[in-house]
């Protein structure tokens, strides 16, 4: 391939093409998504040494990847500390992510569970005039991770760990009163947390378990008056070690490439 122009130009063309035949050696698959991210890194003067290594392969074959320069720090973050907080807007990979490196510790029989949770906000309806009995109530809100479940694990596989209590999908209020040992256990949208809910969260940590805790502090759903807990945690936990704290911006988002332009707008109206 011959590549010309402006020596800038050339310069990160080459870099980029470079990493994507290093990656294809390496036998990784390559998407339009890896061309354009990496483009990004380059451009941005953030690129990384190689092309970013596979984490995961699901069942049918893709490669899960932490894409960005924030992906990487959080998967990282993960593999090295007890507790990670992963903070940053909607598309960023966060609860993907989090679940990957999960289902990835148990096959590794790193733990012996994967304990995934969220809170139950009631927005318009209450719980109890929901029908349906309490799984039926409460599955509505735990959708997001069934979905990222499904695209990691064969459908039969994610539901047969299901029925064995080896996944267990929850909401937040069924964590009170438990220790959670020997698990991997996430804890997804916790803006939506009080700070009371989240104390009582963190506070069921066990032997050999890993924590990871998202949430996006722009999109908070508590009434008007609650206090999100997850606005103290930088605060509160920057300076202790074993957490890790990774906050992701628009650079990280990885969905439709709207998806950045529309953070991007809406971060730029609340500052006016």
């Amino acid at each position: 391939m011959r590549v010309s122009g402006a020596p800038e130009a050339v310069a990160s063309a080459t870099q980029i093409l470079t990493r994507m035949r290093d990656a294809a050696n390496d036998g990784a698959t390559l998407t339009p998504d890896d061309v354009t991210l990496a483009a990004r890194d380059t451009l941005a003067a953030q690129a990384p040494a190689a092309h970013p290594k596979t984490i995961f392969t699901t069942p049918r074959g893709k490669e899960v990847r932490p894409k960005t320069a924030g992906q990487r720090a959080f998967v990282d973050a993960i593999a090295s500390n007890t507790l990670t907080f992963g903070i940053g807007p909607a598309g960023t990979g966060k609860t993907f992510l989090a679940t990957t490196m999960a289902v990835r510790a148990l096959r590794a029989r790193e733990v012996q569970r994967i304990i995934l949770a969220r809170p139950a906000v009631e927005a318009g309806e209450k719980l109890g005039f929901l029908p349906g009995d309490q799984k039926e109530k409460v599955d509505p809100y735990l959708r997001p991770l069934y979905d990222a479940l499904a695209d990691l694990l064969d459908e039969g596989a994610a539901a047969k760990l299901i029925e064995r209590n080896t996944i267990e999908v929850a909401p937040l209020a069924f964590m009170r009163g438990r220790t959670l040992g020997d698990a991997f256990v996430i804890l997804d949208e916790a803006q939506n947390a009080t700070r009371e809910q989240l104390k009582m969260f963190l506070t069921r940590l066990g032997a050999n378990t890993k924590m990871v805790v998202n949430g996006d502090v722009t999109q908070i759903d508590l009434p008007r008056g609650v206090r999100s807990g997850l606005l103290d945690v930088p605060l509160l936990f920057s300076e202790i070690a074993d957490i890790a704290i990774v906050e992701f911006d628009e650079a990280d988002i990885v969905r439709h490439p709207l998806v950045a332009k529309i953070v991007g707008a809406y971060a730029r109206s609340g500052e006016r």
